[in-house]
C-alpha cells in the first residue's frame, strides 16, 4: 500500500497544472451553463478549491473527509451550494463541479507514478473515494440550503396570509385565506393577540370569505382563536358565512355559541360599530353617539 498522503504531495506540487486544465474542462465540456456564473467567479472558486483541498489531504486522511482537516474544505462547499442553488443550479451541475476535478488530477497521477501500475491503482481509488464524498457533500449541502429557502418562504407566506388590519379605531379585521390548520391557527392567534395589545382594540372580525371548506377541525380552529381574543377581553365576529358554509356548521352540528356571525365583511364592520357606540367608544358614522347608543339599545 502507497503511503497515504502521496496524493496529497503530487496535488500540492502541481496545483497551478491541475487547475488550469480543471477549469479548462469545465468550461470546454459544457459542464457549467453559461449566463449562470461568470468566468473570474468559477476561476475564482476553482482556485480556492484546490488550495483547500491540498492542504486538508496534506494535514488528513484523503478517506475520511469529515475530520476537522476538511472542516474548511466542507464550509467552501456549502457556500458554493447555496449560491449556485440561487444562481439557477441543479444539484447534478453543482455536484460537477467537484467530481470534473478527476480527469485532470487522474492524468496528473498517471504521468507522476507510470512506472508503479500497483501504486497507480491506489492513489487513483483514494481520489475517487475523494471527490465522490465531496461530490456527493455538495448535493446534500444543496439539498439542505433549498429546504431553508423554502421553510423561510413558507414562514413568510404564512405571515403574508394572516395579516390583520386595523379598520376603525378599536376595530380589527383578520382575513383568511386558504385552509386553517394547527400550525396556522397558532401563528393566527399570536399576530392577532398582538395586534389587539399593540392597538388597545375591542373588536376583531374573523372574515372567513377566502376559507374554502368549513369543517368540524376549522370550527375549533376558529372557537380557539375567538375565545383566546375573548380572554383579552375582545369581542369577535364572523364574517364571510356564505350559505354553503352556514348548511355545513349547521349539518356537523357545530355550535359557534354566542359567537355574532355576518354575510359579509361590511355587515360585521356596522356591527362592530354599534358595538363599539353601545360601549361609548365611538360614535357611529354620521351620528351623534347618543342616538347612536338609543338605537343599539332599541335593537337589542
Amino acid at each position: 500500500m502507497v503511503p497515504r498522503l502521496r496524493l496529497a504531495e503530487i496535488l500540492a506540487a502541481n496545483q497551478a497544472d491541475i487547475l488550469e486544465e480543471w477549469f479548462r474542462e469545465q468550461t470546454s465540456a459544457g459542464w457549467t451553463r453559461s449566463g449562470l456564473i461568470r468566468e473570474s467567479e468559477l476561476r475564482g472558486q476553482c482556485e480556492e478549491f484546490v488550495r483547500l483541498l491540498a492542504a486538508a489531504s496534506r494535514e488528513g486522511s484523503v478517506e475520511d473527509t469529515a475530520t476537522t482537516a476538511y472542516a474548511p474544505v466542507r464550509e467552501m462547499l456549502d457556500r458554493l451550494s447555496r449560491s449556485r442553488g440561487e444562481q439557477g443550479f441543479t444539484p447534478a451541475e453543482t455536484a460537477i463541479f467537484v467530481l470534473s476535478l478527476k480527469r485532470p488530477l487522474f492524468a496528473r497521477l498517471r504521468r507522476e507514478m507510470a512506472s508503479d501500475s500497483a501504486a497507480l491503482f491506489d492513489e487513483i481509488w483514494a481520489a475517487t473515494v475523494l471527490l465522490v464524498k465531496l461530490g456527493l457533500y455538495t448535493t446534500e449541502a444543496y439539498q439542505k440550503s433549498r429546504e431553508q429557502v423554502i421553510a423561510r418562504q413558507q414562514a413568510e407566506m404564512l405571515e403574508l396570509s394572516t395579516p390583520v388590519v386595523k379598520l376603525w379605531d378599536g376595530v380589527l379585521a383578520l382575513p383568511l385565506i386558504g385552509t386553517l390548520d394547527s400550525n396556522r391557527t397558532q401563528v393566527v392567534m399570536e399576530t392577532l393577540l398582538q395586534q389587539i395589545v399593540d392597538t388597545n382594540s375591542e373588536v376583531a372580525i374573523i372574515d372567513i370569505t377566502g376559507v374554502p371548506t368549513v369543517d368540524t377541525l376549522v370550527a375549533q380552529h376558529l372557537m380557539k382563536t375567538v375565545a383566546a381574543a375573548r380572554l383579552m377581553g375582545v369581542e369577535c365576529i364572523i364574517s364571510g358565512v356564505r350559505p354553503q358554509i352556514a348548511q355545513t356548521i349547521v349539518h356537523l352540528g357545530v355550535a359557534l355559541g354566542e359567537i355574532p356571525t355576518k354575510s359579509t365583511l361590511a355587515g360585521a364592520f356596522k356591527l362592530a360599530l354599534r358595538r363599539l357606540d353601545a360601549r361609548g367608544s365611538t360614535p357611529l358614522l354620521g351620528e351623534p353617539a347618543q342616538a347612536g347608543t338609543a338605537r343599539t339599545r332599541d335593537e337589542g
